[in-house]
């Protein structure tokens, strides 16, 4: 955005990130405007591309998918063109929930979730192996999430919010 946050849509992104359900009258209440003009600032932060979009964050222990294992990876030769084609392939594959090209000896970081460790070998072996395009993996299996969110950290971007929410 060209203009900084003022309070009110400050205080709408902290409370839509928090809880993509609350309807825009609920929104509005907390945030002291009536429906129509915190829709229209919803619907303006939304163009701006500040809300990317709204999700709902589903609980994977009790889906089954509690295994979290986060991989190094260093390409055998980081052309553009190897570059590319893992990028492309990485997309494609559900598991990979993070996928981020890093600084120091590796190409990426991945976070990848699935069943257990032998869904996760088969996936290794599988898919990520079988591209050809990896020399090498570590793996780091989460032994205990201590932390996970998804929320922005406004208040060091904003006045108005707490930089502790």
């Amino acid at each position: 955005m060209s203009e900084p946050l003022d309070a009110v849509d400050a205080k709408i992104l902290d409370l839509i990130q928090h809880d993509a359900g609350l309807s825009v009258a609920e929104i509005a209440d907390r945030v002291g405007l009536s429906s129509s003009p915190c829709w229209r600032r919803i619907k303006r932060l939304e163009d701006a591309g500040v809300i990317q979009r709204r999700v709902t964050i589903l609980d994977r222990e009790r889906l089954g998918l509690g295994f979290e294992v986060y991989c190094t990876v260093k390409l055998s030769l980081p052309t553009k063109d190897n570059l590319d084609a893992f990028e492309q392939a990485i997309m494609k594959l559900s598991e990979v929930v993070q996928c981020a090209t890093v600084t120091g000896a590796a190409d990426y970081e991945l976070r990848i979730v699935t069943r257990d460790m032998h869904a996760f070998d088969d996936f290794l072996r599988e898919r990520i192996l079988s591209l050809g395009l990896v020399s090498n993996i570590e793996s780091r299996i989460v032994i205990r999430s201590v932390k996970h969110t998804t929320a922005a950290p406004l208040g060091l971007v904003s006045p108005y919010i707490s930089a502790q929410s």
